[in-house]
């Protein structure tokens, strides 16, 4: 592959989130971190097959929820299962209640554009089609040492109220899509992915 086509990734040194206060699991406390975190003193753009070997960055991922709430007060996430076609092979068969990726480089090339909010924007494009009004919020950040992947990656968690459960997936590596309650989330819960079961531990079950 020439280094031209190598897509260069938005990390922050792993140090500085050791700076700012280290966490292992979920955190609320977005405040604290997201500014220091986004600073472009303190982020760059590296080539990412490196990073995914480099547990001295962490590239930031944006994680979408999306939660339905019905006229009974009856919560459901979507969730979906990670296929084959996707770009992290760690992941794949698992589910997944968290929608996003990548920032890349690409996402920085417009002069105005906030490059994190571009990412996430161009990720839910991809990956899923949205036909309902929601509103988002930013409610946490996960970190998850304790896995390979999690090593190198730091999470970012948004969580996208719906109007509707009108979405469905864009990409076939986004498999099986639907929204389950909380007690059917529960049931499964070893069937997700860490970050996964990060969130819906400190967002839904634990609260």
């Amino acid at each position: 592959m020439a280094t031209a086509d190598i897509e260069h990734v938005l990390v922050v040194p792993t140090q500085l989130f050791h700076d700012i206060g280290y966490v292992q699991g979920f955190t609320h406390d977005v405040a604290k971190y997201l500014d220091r975190l986004l600073d472009p003193t303190q982020t760059s753009y590296r080539p990412r097959p490196d990073m995914e070997e480099d547990p001295s960055f962490k590239q930031l991922i944006p994680y979408v929820i999306f939660r339905h709430t019905a006229e009974d007060g009856t919560l459901r996430i979507l969730h979906y299962a990670r296929g084959s076609g996707g770009g992290e092979s760690r992941l794949h068969a698992k589910w997944s209640v968290g929608i996003g990726g990548h920032i890349s480089s690409t996402d920085a090339e417009t002069a105005d554009a906030d490059p994190y909010q571009s990412g996430m924007q161009r990720e839910l494009d991809e990956e899923i089609q949205i036909d309902t009004t929601y509103t988002m919020k930013l409610v946490g950040l996960i970190n998850d040492d304790h896995t390979e992947v999690g090593k190198v990656h730091l999470g970012i968690v948004h969580l996208c109220d719906v109007e509707s459960m009108a979405i469905q997936s864009n990409e076939i590596e986004i498999e099986d899509t639907s929204f389950l309650t909380l007690s059917e989330l529960e049931s499964n819960l070893d069937r997700f992915e860490t970050w996964s079961q990060i969130c819906i531990k400190a967002l839904f079950l634990d609260s």
